[in-house]
């Protein structure tokens, strides 16, 4: 979407590759190379840097001869505070210090985009409140067949609202879901679903580390690289 919106496309650290004369351009004395060691996200920051150069980023997906997706593996942390520690890193470097160490440049499908990229933490506040929200109605369920609350029913405009939230919702795991299934097979699919509530555990208390960080380093405490272990397989 970003590609074709004429938008800068991030480049993940795995699997990403530069055409020789862009990554010569990219190159600062300062930095001694193309990439900022002072960036905690220095492969999302090149995309958007590449971007205000006049370049161009593209998201490749292909198969090879057998039908398999073309593709780089990376082995996520595989543990709560591993996740929540790579989570955050990514929060502050995008969300937090990348507004202030990229700005606001390009046009409005530029702008648009920085503003996706930017509202994590605001994202994960509204989460929380929403999974609250979820076990007070549960609460309120229970409530009512027991007898012990009177029966409320929503204005018309908010269940209208609330209504529209569900769709949005079942549109997002269906997409989540049939997109995951082409690649992995439908049992990766269907699990997709109930594997994005683990995800959203993930950036509620990354986004709590996130803002933490980057409050500190309003203070001078510097942000550093909290580089994660990963546990790859004996192939």
């Amino acid at each position: 979407m970003r590609e074709a919106m004429g938008a800068s496309v991030p480049s993940a650290g795995v699997a990403c590759a530069f055409e020789r004369l862009m990554l010569e351009r990219l190159v600062n004395p300062a930095n001694g190379g193309p990439f900022d060691p002072d960036s905690l996200t220095e492969d999302y920051e090149v995309g958007l840097r590449i971007r205000n150069m006049g370049g161009r980023g593209v998201f490749v997906r292909m198969r090879d001869a057998a039908g398999e997706l073309v593709a780089t593996r990376e082995y996520f942390p595989d543990s709560l505070d591993g996740a929540v520690r790579q989570k955050a890193r990514w929060m502050v470097g995008i969300s937090l210090a990348g507004w202030d160490r990229m700005g606001w440049q390009g046009g409005l499908a530029e702008w648009w985009m920085r503003v996706r990229d930017r509202r994590a933490a605001i994202a994960a506040v509204i989460l929380f409140a929403a999974y609250v929200a979820f076990l007070l109605w549960g609460l309120l369920v229970v409530a009512r067949w027991l007898g012990l609350e009177a029966d409320h029913r929503p204005s018309s405009a908010v269940e209208l609202l609330l209504w529209l939230n569900f769709a949005f919702m079942t549109w997002r795991a269906a997409m989540r879901a049939i997109f995951v299934g082409r690649s992995y097979g439908w049992m990766h699919g269907v699990g997709a679903i109930p594997r994005a509530i683990i995800a959203n555990l993930i950036a509620m208390l990354a986004a709590r580390r996130a803002v933490f960080l980057y409050l500190k380093s309003l203070f001078g405490k510097p942000l550093v690289w909290d580089k994660t272990q990963h546990r790859f397989p004996n192939l």
